[in-house]
């Protein structure tokens, strides 16, 4: 049943928030860098585009670093968004289909505070398809692009497009980043495309080193700088 009404957001929203709160007390959760670059880092030193597939917001809750995302302008987008502002995450409304531009505009305002987190294949998907909105962010604000692969020991699977990841209590969860990627300025529709299909290779990437890493397989070792696209 689809929540519709000002009221009802705001009531599952707190309710959401605190019970992920709860959750990610009983999760335990490891980091492995994949890519030369210390993660996290404080904005103020370096910052980032992180980017990860839509199927592992509710896992990445766990992994507390000072960002802003983007929620849609739909009423799923104000729930997501009073959630993660109760989790103390910042967040701009717009999405690639209802206010792309205005949010962009305004990621790249904040993109001076704090790191952005993003799912490339969200908000209605396809699933694990990279859209070019992240890549054109990271153009335009020259931070680099850091994807971000998880996996978890036990989870819930939710019936939704992106088959979202929710941990279960006392479960582990492996985060795996990769080597960041500049993306350079002034690309054309072109230049965008074929960094969004390196994106999804570096996806695939850290998300199946998470996935052995939490099947019992070795942790993941620093692997060398991407290369530009040709």
């Amino acid at each position: 049943m689809k929540i519709r009404k000002p009221w009802h957001i705001r009531v599952v929203g707190t309710l959401a928030a605190g019970a992920l709160r709860l959750l990610n007390r009983t999760v335990r959760a490891r980091l492995a860098l994949a890519g030369p670059e210390q993660h996290p880092v404080g904005p103020e030193h370096q910052r980032y585009v992180y980017v990860f597939w839509h199927e592992s917001i509710v896992a990445l809750t766990a992994w507390r670093i000072k960002a802003h995302v983007l929620a849609s302008q739909h009423a799923d987008g104000e729930l997501m968004a009073r959630v993660c502002r109760h989790l103390g995450i910042g967040v701009v409304r717009g999405s690639s289909t209802r206010g792309g531009s205005a949010a962009l505009l305004g990621l790249l305002r904040r993109a001076g505070a704090t790191h952005v987190a993003l799912t490339p294949d969200g908000p209605v998907g396809p699933p694990k398809r990279v859209k070019a909105g992240a890549l054109a962010l990271a153009s335009m604000s020259g931070m680099p692009v850091v994807p971000v692969g998880v996996a978890c020991t036990k989870a819930w699977r939710a019936r939704s497009w992106d088959r979202m990841m929710v941990p279960l209590p006392w479960s582990r969860s492996f985060f795996v980043t990769g080597p960041a990627m500049h993306v350079p300025t002034g690309l054309d529709r072109a230049g965008l495309e074929r960094y969004c299909r390196q994106t999804e290779a570096a996806l695939a990437v850290v998300n199946a080193a998470a996935a052995r890493w939490a099947a019992g397989g070795p942790r993941p070792v620093p692997a060398p700088p991407l290369s530009a696209c040709a």
